[in-house]
């Protein structure tokens, strides 16, 4: 009895591995605007011995049963496969499947690449079935198909594909670094900024600038006031600088130092000069 059982298992198991994904009850019918075409049965057995003729304004439609050990069923993978046979260029075009294998695909002339539309040669139609399990999948010529072009038509030109490759040089010229102004015209600015120091003196002389209390600013707050006027002679410098030569990321480190040391020394420098002002000095 035990004989009898691992006999039945091994046959039900040889089945399943023996058991292959293929097709029945195919056709293929082409139709255009003019009206319907020709239509034609085949089998997974042999492809039709004729091509398809199909014309710039027709299109292509397929049907048939796919089927699993000889049951109709949808298999995973399920779709037509245009071939170029002198370029082996490739085009798969996809079936629409019921759960009881009835699949339908339709192709238009519109629907082919550039590259099989302007084939001379016939492609090659093959019919792919493919699935998970331990069915084998199948890979069938089904037809030829002959693409055909209106008389008046334009013709069709293939592009050619782009390829990995060696590419043309890159040459990019980079814009000129900035310039400063003419140096005439930054002379005129200057003398026209030295042209109003006079006027600075003579405007503290006629408001009552303190100028003997100098002595004692300084020695009552020697290394303020010295540091104080010392960073706004170096700023002045660092702004030369930059004009002259030193570019934005040289200049704005100094500038950032130069202006701590104006305003921590600024700070100690006019409280110096507020406490005269509190004491009725100035």
């Amino acid at each position: 009895m035990r004989f009898l059982h691992s006999l039945l298992f091994l046959a039900a198991g040889a089945a399943q591995a023996a058991s292959t994904w293929g097709f029945d009850d195919a056709t293929v019918s082409v139709s255009s605007k003019k009206g319907a075409g020709a239509k034609e049965k085949f089998n997974e057995k042999a492809p039709l011995p004729q091509s398809i003729v199909l014309g710039s304004s027709d299109s292509l439609k397929i049907l048939l049963t796919a089927k699993e050990g000889g049951k109709g069923k949808r298999p995973h993978q399920a779709f037509v496969m245009l071939q170029e046979p002198t370029t082996g260029l490739e085009a798969p075009f996809p079936l629409t499947v019921k759960d009881n294998g009835k699949a339908v695909v339709e192709i238009k002339h519109s629907d082919l690449p550039t590259q099989l539309a302007a084939s001379t040669t016939p492609l090659k139609a093959s019919l792919i079935l493919a699935s998970f399990g331990a069915a084998e999948g199948i890979n069938k010529p089904i037809f030829d198909i002959d693409v055909a072009t209106e008389p008046n038509a334009t013709p069709i030109v293939a592009e050619k594909p782009m390829r990995y490759g060696k590419l043309d040089d890159i040459h990019h010229e980079f814009r000129a670094d900035p310039k400063s102004p003419p140096k005439v015209i930054s002379l005129v600015f200057v003398l026209a900024v030295l042209a109003t120091v006079p006027a600075l003196f003579i405007g503290w002389l006629t408001l009552g600038a303190n100028v003997s209390h100098l002595s004692k600013a300084i020695n009552a707050a020697p290394l303020a006031h010295g540091v104080f006027f010392g960073s706004i002679v170096a700023m002045e410098g660092v702004f030369y600088m930059y004009y002259a030569s030193w570019n934005l990321f040289q200049t704005l480190p100094v500038i950032g130092v130069v202006g701590a040391a104006t305003f921590l020394s600024g700070t100690k420098a006019l409280g110096e000069v507020q406490s005269r002002r509190l004491a009725g000095e100035r």
